[in-house]
């Protein structure tokens, strides 16, 4: 796959504009995520292991949340949380809370835009979701920066749950996944799919490796780190914020 240079990649705007249009697609699992391998699992694993680290979670933040599919199968595990959902996309914040209202008696709050630039509370949130969305971050500065806010806002004791598309740090294995993700997207859907989502990841994506970013979180301050998943090209990883003694 060719990649695009950073300063070509997709603006902030360009992928709004892209989610915007694309609602009805990401309301079902089963062609939002089509092109994510084990993307129902790796939902289910964070989900739950977030259910298992924070059993009695009160405040919920969705980053990304497209149309609220992980914050509704967060609901499935711990009922009635207080749901702060974060998206780029105004029509995917409006479905995710059309959907999400009807699952829970906890408050609500939507909030639009880009998490670099986001106002959010600090030592707030039990459990923080980021599913198919850290990719869009870009330079070393972006995954830093986001990391620190992300832990800055999670209360002591508080997960942060990722699910993401990720590269590779040894260059010979890097083409290896790469070959088997295009090998499962065209039997997902033919070589013409692949080059579509190949065409979309090198213009849109900038992924981080799961070695990098689980090193990020510990040089930010989450306490432990632990490998989910990983299948090819993506993968499922948390990191815990200390309890204060």
């Amino acid at each position: 796959m060719t990649n695009v240079p950073i300063g070509m990649k997709s603006t902030v705007e360009e992928i709004r504009q892209r989610f915007d249009g694309e609602v009805e697609r990401f309301t079902d699992l089963n062609t939002g995520q089509i092109s994510i391998i084990d993307a129902k699992y790796s939902l289910e694993l964070i989900t739950e292991a977030a259910k298992r680290l924070v059993p009695h979670a009160e405040n919920l933040l969705d980053v990304g949340c497209g149309a609220g599919n992980c914050t509704l199968t967060m609901l499935q595990k711990i009922p009635n949380l207080n749901c702060t959902l974060a998206d780029l996309s105004k029509p995917m914040l409006d479905r995710a809370f059309e959907r999400i209202s009807s699952q829970t008696e906890g408050k609500i709050e939507t909030v639009q835009g880009d998490i670099r630039n986001m106002a959010l509370r600090e030592n707030h949130f039990d459990i923080i979701l980021a599913s198919a969305v850290l990719h869009h971050l870009r330079d070393d500065g972006d995954w830093e920066n986001v990391f620190a806010k992300l832990y800055r806002m999670l209360k002591p004791g508080g997960c942060l749950m990722i699910s993401d598309l990720i590269s590779h740090d040894i260059g010979v294995l890097t083409e290896y996944f790469w070959q088997k993700y295009a090998d499962y997207l065209d039997k997902t859907g033919g070589q013409s799919y692949r080059q579509k989502v190949f065409d979309y990841v090198a213009k849109e994506d900038s992924p981080q490796s799961i070695t990098r970013q689980l090193e990020l979180m510990k040089k930010t301050g989450f306490a432990s780190v632990e490998i989910l998943h990983k299948n090819v090209c993506f993968g499922a990883f948390c990191g815990l914020k200390q309890k204060t003694v």
